[in-house]
């Protein structure tokens, strides 16, 4: 039965933990994540961060596998995630004090009516009554976190009764004796930890052992220390399938922790065995368990905060990069789907990124369309595939997105992502185009007239400059110029439509043949689609600032208007790129 009993109170106690910390995380609701990723620019915030967050959800786990995502998703440099790991393995060590409330147990007057038993009751009732008779979100969000704690303290209490007898076994006392070996210690507080995959969790088991009255500090110390190592097991499961730069950021915890714990012990057991410290026979109990494990973390994380440069050098030398062709392909971290607001800046990262490789390819295209090499035709190629794989990528994620509650800018944000990403991906499809067509005319010999070449030179300054005030317009999210693509984007047309003119007369002329008429008109079309392409996205823009979405409506009305301001820039335009 003390059996049965210790093993219900561990449940009780890590459902407890695991009810209290969703609770308290639900509380704060998207906002830790976000002070997260925005506020860890310096290494001190980063580790205050770390501390307070992981404080709060209860679970330094927790805490660096977000870091970790933040990392893998290129969102956060690997340094930051240094100093927020730091931050979260003292910030764990908040949880033993909360847990020390259960032995807080009044003797006489008064004070037997605070007794932990008595608090606990009082808290359970509370947590009850507001989940299931109050209103509000909040409330009930705040009862839920009153009844974790309550099933917390309980599954203590539990586990604590289950084992005031274990003092009597002699079986017992000879495994706490072979735990003071330092290193058999270690060992078995990280085993134990891997397994419950909580370093809180087992803390608090050595809390409720050391009311038997037989674990001293020189047991609970190498046991803390193993501890902390085996809470890394969890961060390196979130590395599966990681970038190269994730699995370094999931190596930052295991890495850290060998390292202080190692220096810690080298001095500890140094000292000792030079001056033979009298501490170390002392009983604990779990106020001593908590000071000790969060003295020890302190420590760890003092030795370790000066040399955050080095702890990103050891992991960046332990994780070789892949080929650069996997180096290319987004990543979109699915943990962030719960949380709008760091999916959005996510994807806005990973579809700058597309947009700045779809200019680049058609800006390759565009440069050897007279002066062709295969090298330059591999890089558009190359890049175009780049881009399929952003807009696969991100369309998929983008669509999972719309299916969570967003705000209104978040909805605009989205609807802005998703309206651009087609048109992205087929201004790379008719760079493709290009460069084929150039290596058609250079595979066939082929040579456009003295006249076609100085036409054509124009219409492809023209449109690798509306391509580029397009891309500039979306990265920046600038309206205004978003604004100067239309008027561009019938200068193409009128320019097209005027080369077309010229090839008939010199073909009518024999200055030209029909065999460079079909390579000519391709070109054209494909000079035309991509100016409407960049319409489209500057269209999505602007008509989505004003939360509304329809093209045709606003391309006529436009062009019906024919604004002075509209004219001046056609007319600008008409000026400097003039055949």
């Amino acid at each position: 039965m003390n059996i049965l009993n210790l093993l219900a109170g561990v449940a009780l106690f890590l459902f407890g933990l695991k009810l209290m910390g969703d609770g308290l995380k639900s509380i704060a609701g998207n906002k830790l994540e976000i002070f997260l990723y925005r506020l860890s620019n310096t290494t001190l915030k980063g580790v205050l961060l770390g501390t307070g967050i992981t404080a709060i959800i209860q679970s330094s786990g927790a805490t660096s596998v977000m870091a970790v995502g933040f990392v893998n998703s290129g969102m956060m440099k690997l340094k930051q995630a240094v100093s927020i790991i730091l931050g979260s393995i003292l910030g764990t060590s908040i949880t033993g004090w909360i847990i020390c409330l259960n032995y807080l147990d009044g003797a006489t007057g008064i004070g037997k009516y605070l007794s932990s038993s008595t608090i606990t009751c009082i808290v359970a009732v509370i947590g009850i009554v507001m989940c299931s008779f109050m209103k509000g979100a909040g409330v009930k969000k705040l009862g839920g976190i009153l009844m974790g704690f309550a099933v917390l303290m309980f599954g203590m209490s539990t586990m604590s009764d289950a084992v005031t007898t274990l003092s009597e076994q002699e079986s017992f006392r000879q495994i706490l004796v072979s735990l003071s070996n330092p290193i058999l210690g270690l060992i078995a507080g990280a085993i134990f930890t891997a397994i419950l995959q909580s370093a809180s969790s087992a803390v608090g088991i050595i809390q409720a052992l050391s009311v038997t009255g037989t674990i001293t500090i020189e047991i609970a110390l190498p046991l803390l220390m193993g501890v902390t190592i085996g809470a890394s097991v969890p961060v390196l499961l979130a590395s599966i399938g990681a970038t190269p730069t994730g699995k370094r950021a999931s190596l930052i915890y295991p890495v850290s922790t060998v390292l202080s714990v190692m220096t810690c012990a080298s001095v500890l057991y140094v000292l000792d065995a030079m001056f033979n410290f009298r501490f170390m026979d002392q009983l604990t109990n779990p106020f001593i368990i908590a000071s000790v494990n969060t003295i020890l973390r302190l420590l760890m994380v003092l030795i370790l905060l000066p040399f955050t440069d080095v702890i990103e050098a050891v992991v960046t030398a332990m994780v070789k990069e892949r080929d650069g062709k996997d180096s290319n392909r987004p990543v979109l971290e699915e943990m962030f789907i719960s949380h709008p607001a760091l999916a959005i800046d996510q994807s806005r990262k990973a579809i700058v990124e597309m947009a700045k490789k779809s200019g680049a390819a058609l800006g390759a295209a565009l440069d050897m369309l007279f002066d062709y090499s295969k090298e330059q035709f591999d890089t558009v190629e190359d890049l175009e595939n780049d881009v399929d794989e952003y807009e696969d990528s991100l369309g998929t994620y983008l669509v999972k997105l719309t299916g969570r509650e967003l705000t209104k800018d978040q909805n605009k944000d989205v609807s802005v992502f998703l309206h651009t990403l087609t048109d992205l991906e087929r201004v790379s499809d008719h760079a493709v185009n290009i460069a084929e067509s150039s290596k058609e005319m250079n595979d066939k010999e082929m040579t456009f007239s003295n006249m076609a070449v100085a036409e054509f030179k124009v219409l492809r300054n023209a449109l690798r400059d509306v391509v580029n005030t397009t891309i500039n317009a979306f990265i920046s999210g600038n309206i205004e110029q978003a604004k100067n693509v239309e008027p561009f984007e019938e200068l193409i047309n009128e320019l097209c439509d005027q080369i077309k003119l010229n090839h008939i007369d010199r073909l009518q002329r024999g200055e030209c043949t029909i065999a460079l008429g079909f390579v000519l008109n391709d070109l054209l079309t494909d000079f035309e689609r991509v100016s409407d392409h960049c319409s489209n996205i500057a269209v999505a823009m602007i008509e989505l600032e004003s939360d509304e979405f329809d093209t045709h409506k606003y391309l006529n009305g436009l062009k019906d208007r024919r604004t002075e301001e509209y004219e001046a820039k056609l007319n600008e335009y008409r000026a400097r790129y003039s055949i």
